[in-house]
């Protein structure tokens, strides 16, 4: 091949890029079609996987995939670390924008408030597919180099800590507007909008003619103006990433300002987040969808307001500067702030972990189990499905958290504990790198997490006898030797050990005390509408608990890029492009971590291994009981999701209204056809909470 054949061989691909993304009724097809060109591309000497990437609208990672040939040294997948000679595996035994478009590239930073896909509300967060990947699609797990490269890990970053702020947090200006309706609700007064076609020109004109004096902050209650052109694109992100950056006259994407300066907007496919600015820089502005903070059921703006007002005024009884800020993982994280210690061991405020350890727990410490088991695991017809969903359930698991300057334990320095040593350690803050075997005589559910194909996929084998290599946090490791079936066999191959400590424990009372506090009003009040205010100001509680902590894990910053396509070399060779037009492209790609005082990935996780232990067996102290989905029988579970459990046969499991416990949410009796989808489990799962709700379960 010469190079005017492989130029003309790159123009075609284009044509075969934009007809997958116009066809979705051809995608098989074409995407095949792609792979082949690809693979022809590479047999020219001089290709590249760089310059494939944009024509083919994909990232060098995947085009490398498509033509091994064309990946770089920096690409080559490591094989598993080697055990050293010396170090043999400890053998545990079961006692242990753009107002205007651009004219060359355009490089948005995306916030670091955005609605955490690292702690979704329960039962919200999308199932793991049934078919389980095979070992070896499975990705890799990395691993703490060996020696003093890896030991130069176990450190802080320099100069960066949280700490406590010696500034009072400002209000903004809020409405909220229905553009279903056009009705707008600012204070006390309720306007009626003529919205058009609800654009965001549209709305930013009529709310700012209707309130002169401005606003900073428009919450959307309902209407989800940004799926207005839905049906005119493949994706649901295109959509609301053209109706964001639409050109609006006096207009132009924030830069943003203060001390939570955000820049840019956030797309999002249900929840986006839109930041304006105007040309004289006088105005600034953010479109906000009321979804973040909790879900709504036709509920009026006034509802909503008063929702808002009863949330502040019950945070202001624990934090005399309370204020709600855009989101709600803005909004717990700052509340945290305010609790660390004047006086103390850490007055000075909560060092920040090395980079090269934020980034191993960024990839190794997953989030709510989310799995759906299919026939023959469970009945082809189900005789019921019940639902259990734990109670406000990350809020149990904040009263420990890992401190200090961590220590790695190695295969070596663990085998030579003693077993109190050990099961003292496993019981304390840690994340471990394990090898594990499935018993062979086991029947019932996976527990622990595997890697799957996926940036951030895992499952949970539970095939008798299978070995796989993982990560998991101590409770995890801890329930997989001491659970009521049968121990499992864990190697322990590296790990990182912390101090036992309480970063959390201040700021997760408070916020029990208002959950608490706002669930007895939504209960116990006499007017139905302030009843509803409450409930909803309670979800909202639940919302700024779950994504705080989502929000201490501090993914890697993704920044978002638009180009001509008539510049179309200009995309990073490193970008996924995720959407195109006849004159942009689109992209995104990472670009490490931020210098952000306040990332604790080490509390993320250690919250996260606890839910996720708690959903396979939780003791309830006071009822001298246990309840999970280990004391059930084998081939009862039907599915996990977060903090839920799906079951065909209904437990008697303790209540009191308390974090972590379970609640009866649904109940359907069958027959039923076992869900093989989630569309299929959450149509029964709807179905079960209506026929419980209107006592027709039976």
């Amino acid at each position: 091949m010469d190079a005017q054949s492989y130029n003309a061989a790159l123009s075609e691909l284009r044509t075969v890029r934009d007809a997958i993304k116009r066809a979705r009724t051809e995608l098989s097809r074409l995407e095949g079609d792609r792979d082949k060109r690809i693979t022809q591309l590479a047999t020219y000497d001089k290709a590249k996987a760089e310059r494939i990437a944009p024509a083919a609208g994909l990232s060098v990672a995947d085009v490398v995939a498509v033509a091994p040939s064309l990946a770089p040294d920096s690409l080559a997948v490591t094989a598993d670390k080697p055990q050293p000679q010396d170090a043999a595996p400890e053998t545990l035994t079961p006692g242990v924008d753009e107002a205007a478009k651009p004219q060359g590239p355009v490089v948005t930073e995306t916030s670091a408030d955005r609605p955490q896909p690292t702690a979704p509300p329960a039962s919200d967060e999308s199932a793991v597919p049934a078919t389980l990947p095979s070992a070896s699609s499975a990705r890799s797990l990395p691993s703490i180099p060996e020696g003093t490269t890896g030991d130069d890990w176990f450190t802080h970053t320099s100069g960066l800590a949280s700490t406590r702020p010696n500034f009072t947090q400002q209000a903004r200006s809020t409405v909220f507007l229905d553009t279903t309706t056009g009705v707008l609700v600012h204070r006390q007064q309720t306007h009626h909008l003529n919205l058009g076609t609800a654009t965001a020109a549209d709305i930013l004109t009529a709310v700012f003619r209707t309130i002169p004096e401005g606003v900073e902050r428009i919450y959307i209650t309902a209407g989800d103006p940004w799926h207005r052109d839905a049906d005119r694109y493949p994706y649901l992100r295109d959509a609301v990433a053209a109706w964001l950056n639409a050109p609006i006259p006096g207009w132009r994407t924030d830069t943003g300002r203060g001390r939570d300066r955000m820049a840019g907007h956030f797309v999002h496919a249900r929840n986006p987040v839109g930041r304006y600015q105007r040309e004289s820089g006088d105005s600034h502005v953010e479109i906000r969808s009321v979804g973040e903070w909790f879900d709504v059921d036709s509920d009026d703006p006034a509802v909503i307001r008063d929702a808002f007002v009863l949330l502040w005024q019950a945070l202001r009884r624990h934090w005399n500067d309370a204020v709600i800020m855009g989101s709600p993982s803005q909004t717990g994280r700052d509340l945290w702030t305010r609790t660390i210690p004047q006086r103390g061991q850490y007055a000075d405020g909560y060092p920040v972990l090395s980079e090269e350890l934020r980034g191993l727990l960024h990839a190794t410490a997953g989030q709510g189990r989310n799995e759906l088991i299919i026939p023959p695991r469970v009945p082809d017809q189900l005789p019921q499905l019940v639902e259990y969903d734990r109670t406000f359930a990350y809020a149990k698991h904040t009263w420990k958290s890992p401190v200090g300057t961590p220590r790695r334990i190695t295969a070596t320095t663990f085998a030579a504990w003693s077993e109190k040593e050990q099961m003292r350690a496993l019981y304390g803050c840690g994340h471990w790198q394990v090898r594990v075997t499935v018993p062979d005589t086991w029947n019932h559910v996976g527990l622990l997490p595997a890697p799957a194909p996926g940036e951030r996929a895992w499952h949970y084998p539970a095939t008798p006898g299978t070995t796989f290599t993982t990560w998991a946090g101590g409770p995890e490791i801890h329930t997989a030797l001491t659970n009521p079936i049968q121990p499992w066999k864990i190697e322990i191959l590296d790990g990182i050990l912390w101090e036992d400590g309480k970063p959390l424990d201040d700021w997760a009372k408070k916020l029990k005390e208002t959950w608490t506090n706002l669930s007895a009003q939504a209960q116990f009040h006499g007017d139905p509408v302030q009843a509803r205010a409450a409930h909803l100001a309670s979800r909202a509680v639940r919302s700024i608990l779950l994504y705080g902590i989502g929000a201490f894990a501090q993914r890697p910053r993704m920044v978002t890029g638009t180009t001509p396509r008539s510049m179309e070399r200009d995309v990073p060779a490193d970008a996924e492009i995720i959407a195109f037009d006849d004159k942009h492209i689109t992209w995104q790609k990472p670009t490490g971590f931020a210098r952000d005082p306040n990332a604790h990935p080490e509390w993320a996780a250690a919250i996260w291994s606890g839910a996720r232990a708690a959903l396979l067996t939780q003791r309830h102290r006071d009822d001298n009981t246990y309840a999970g989905a280990l004391h059930t029988p084998p081939g009862t579970v039907v599915a996990f999701r977060t903090d839920a459990l799906y079951l065909t046969q209904p437990q008697n499991w303790p209540y009191h209204h308390q974090p972590g416990d379970y609640l009866l949410r649904g109940h359907l009796t069958g027959p039923l056809p076992a869900p093989t989808s989630e569309e299929e489990l959450l149509s029964l799962r709807d179905a079960g909470r209506t026929a419980l709700t209107t006592g027709q379960e039976h």
